[in-house]
């Protein structure tokens, strides 16, 4: 389960802001991801909640911007957004496709502190 290095390393860089910015409780987060990064946000939400207990976050909310799954088609020329990863493009069948978008690796994107 590696959700919970991810939250232990966000929980430290609060830690770290919150000596050098003087702040005493983080109201939200905004994380970024890719879909295809093998992030579950259910699993983070549950971790965080976890293990912020007892610190500035306790309480704070998590908003996950989730990028999505994009391939680009050599034949059509096109980026294609995809739910599930496909090896061909949807638009014209083509299998010279390249994974653009959807492995992006985690961000810690906002802090909305008091």
């Amino acid at each position: 389960m590696h959700e919970l290095s991810i939250i232990q390393s966000i929980l430290d860089i609060i830690e770290e802001y919150a000596e050098e910015y003087r702040f005493s409780k983080v109201k939200s987060l905004k994380i970024s991801f890719g879909r295809l990064s093998c992030i579950e946000p259910q699993v983070l939400e549950f971790t965080f909640e976890i293990q912020s207990s007892g610190t500035k976050a306790e309480g704070a909310s998590l908003e996950f911007d989730i990028k999505p799954i994009i391939i680009h088609c050599f034949s059509c020329e096109k980026d294609v957004e995809l739910e599930q990863y496909a090896a061909e493009c949807p638009q014209c069948k083509g299998s010279e496709v390249l994974l653009a978008g959807g492995t992006e690796e985690i961000q810690l994107l906002e802090i909305d502190v008091d």
